[in-house]
């Protein structure tokens, strides 16, 4: 028996980007459950948010941009972000109706009958004309390979698995990864910790002084043209170096951030260097980051040569129909809103091409107490 469903567009995620899209589907005249869909496959409103250690706090989060048409207020900054996130995106999906469906697996994308999609999930199947991918990074933990890694017989993590400082009393730990998840780790564990070691591919590159819009556009335009070339993308703090805030500076004084070299080989005790220094650790915690979680999108095809795929705004330059959101330059919170908003106008444009775009409908009624932002802002 054939189960397919079929919608106008299926929305693959529901953390900031996916909720965005949705609500600009929402607000253009799309019905949910009828025009399109939303699945997650997460177990619980969210996003990766919810998976967040909870020492996090949220007033530890750097640029959290509230989602369009509902401002995030009152939050506790005491409170973990995990808690915060979850319990706004939940009364999101609540105030704009948007039926999120969960926890549903996204498999496979295919290309269907008819010029038709098909998304094979956990909950069957769906045909439909566009797909807007907002699946992030949280499921793809990248984890370097280095020499003797097997061997090591302390534990191995992944910023992903890290649930706090407290379970590392009295350990030697070794952190890899000079991004924002390291020097956080570093700041936390070191009351903690008998001894830390932070190490890095590459210097880290601190950044004095406010985060000026001109910064912020720079280092964004230079993530697009990754993508536009098809490259896979870096994130935006790559660019822009890393916020030297009293924490960072204290964390230098006291010898904390003092960075290595990234060391040659991993041993069973810990790591070592070809000049001969060695490393005892019984905990090596990899912050190194995460990987575009677009592995169901393979059948189609997609990828460039350099191993991502072409974006052109939102769009797919391959295929018009798949647009990514929070993918590249969009990946911050407020570039997610705005590329919610920009997915939808082109799709918007791509189904009004055949006779049967969705009817127009009123907006959603907007929840008691929240700002509607200015279209300019909006995203």
């Amino acid at each position: 028996m054939n189960n397919t469903r079929e919608v106008e567009v299926v929305v693959v995620g529901a953390g900031q980007a996916g909720l965005s899209s949705a609500y600009h589907l929402r607000r253009t005249g799309f019905e949910p459950e009828r025009d399109f869909v939303v699945l997650d496959h997460a177990p619980a409103p969210g996003g990766a948010w919810q998976f967040r250690w909870p020492s996090l706090t949220y007033g530890k989060v750097h640029g959290m941009h509230a989602l369009p048409g509902m401002e995030l207020t009152d939050a506790d900054p005491a409170r973990p972000s995990a808690e915060v996130v979850a319990e706004y995106f939940t009364a999101y999906e609540r105030a704009f109706d948007l039926r999120v469906r969960r926890p549903v697996d996204v498999h496979a994308v295919r290309e269907g009958v008819g010029g038709r999609l098909l998304v094979e999930t956990s909950d069957g199947t769906w045909s439909t004309r566009a797909l807007i991918n907002a699946t992030g990074t949280w499921d793809r933990p990248f984890w370097p390979r280095y020499k003797g890694q097997e061997t090591f017989r302390g534990r191995q993590l992944h910023t992903a698995q890290y649930r706090g400082p407290e379970e590392f009393a009295g350990q030697r730990v070794i952190v890899v990864g000079g991004g924002a998840s390291g020097t956080q780790h570093l700041l936390e564990l070191a009351p903690y910790a008998a001894s830390t070691t932070w190490v890095t591919r590459r210097p880290p590159v601190f950044r004095e002084g406010p985060f000026s819009e001109d910064v912020g556009r720079s280092a964004v335009a230079l993530v697009e043209e990754r993508v536009r070339q098809g490259l896979p993308p870096k994130s935006v703090v790559s660019v822009t170096g890393l916020p030297l805030n009293d924490a960072i500076r204290q964390g230098i004084d006291d010898g904390v951030l003092d960075r290595q070299p990234m060391f040659d080989r991993i041993t069973p005790e810990g790591v070592e260097w070809n000049d001969g220094r060695r490393v005892a650790a019984d905990v090596i915690l990899w912050a190194t980051g995460f990987r575009a979680a677009i592995d169901h999108l393979a059948p189609l095809r997609l990828r460039e040569a350099g191993g991502g795929i072409r974006v052109d705004g939102t769009r797919a330059v391959a295929d018009p129909r798949i647009h990514l959101v929070g993918y590249g330059p969009s990946a911050s919170t407020i570039g997610a809103n705005r590329a919610g908003r920009a997915a939808v106008r082109d799709i918007r444009r791509l189904l009004a091409e055949s006779p049967s775009e969705p009817t127009l409908r009123s907006e959603p009624t907007k929840p008691v107490g929240s700002v509607e932002p200015a279209e300019s802002a909006a995203a």
